[in-house]
């Protein structure tokens, strides 16, 4: 994991005081280790969100904290504009994690008023590899239509809709999203879409 960041905004966590933070990352398993390392630092309360909407709802609740950690690619929305939302609203230290190795995206973040960007070690997926030679056109393993399928997923479509939109039936539908949970790991629509975006499948 690379991080980039403002010392300032580590400052609370660096000088052992006991800090508050949330940590908005859509994948239990990451978040889950993120918040033990942010214990392990020295955190006194840690709020956990898998979604812009959950995380904002804490928000509310909770009132500034000094630490949020939020992935960049939410299921239902941007984590940039999340935490560029939460800095407007008086918390200072904002990180943004994100397995894209892109410097425009750094420096977008970095302009937003984010503190910090930490770059995941996850392996990325190479957008311009050969078609294999089954030509099914398979992308991070998910073959195009797979693939087209998540799409819709992500604009929210319900299997029904997806369907008249690809000229499918339902359960066909549903059996592309069977096929796509064994691949990605993941049963969950919002887990396929945040694994999906974060792997670069869809944007």
């Amino acid at each position: 994991m690379t991080v980039l960041a403002d010392p300032h905004a580590l400052a609370p966590a660096l000088a052992g005081t006991r800090f508050t933070a949330m940590v908005v990352v859509p994948d239990p398993y990451a978040r889950a280790q993120v918040v033990r390392r942010l214990r392990a630092l020295g955190a006194r309360e840690v709020v956990e969100a898998a979604s812009v909407l959950q995380a904002r709802a804490w928000a509310r609740t909770s009132g500034p904290r000094d630490l949020c950690i939020a992935e960049l690619a939410l299921p239902d929305g941007s984590g940039l504009g999340l935490l560029a939302e939460l800095r407007r609203n008086g918390w200072q230290g904002c990180l943004a994690v994100s397995s894209v190795s892109d410097l425009r995206m750094v420096a977008a973040a970095l302009n937003a008023g984010v503190r910090g960007f930490i770059l995941s070690n996850e392996r990325q997926l190479d957008r311009t590899q050969a078609t294999p030679a089954n030509g099914n056109g398979l992308l991070g393993g998910l073959s195009r239509r797979e693939v087209e399928v998540i799409r819709h997923v992500a604009d929210g479509r319900s299997n029904r809709d997806i369907g008249d939109a690809m000229g499918l039936s339902a359960l066909t539908v549903k059996s592309h999203l069977a096929r796509i949970a064994r691949k990605l790991g993941t049963g969950d629509r919002a887990g396929m879409v945040a694994i999906s975006l974060r792997n670069g499948i869809i944007t």
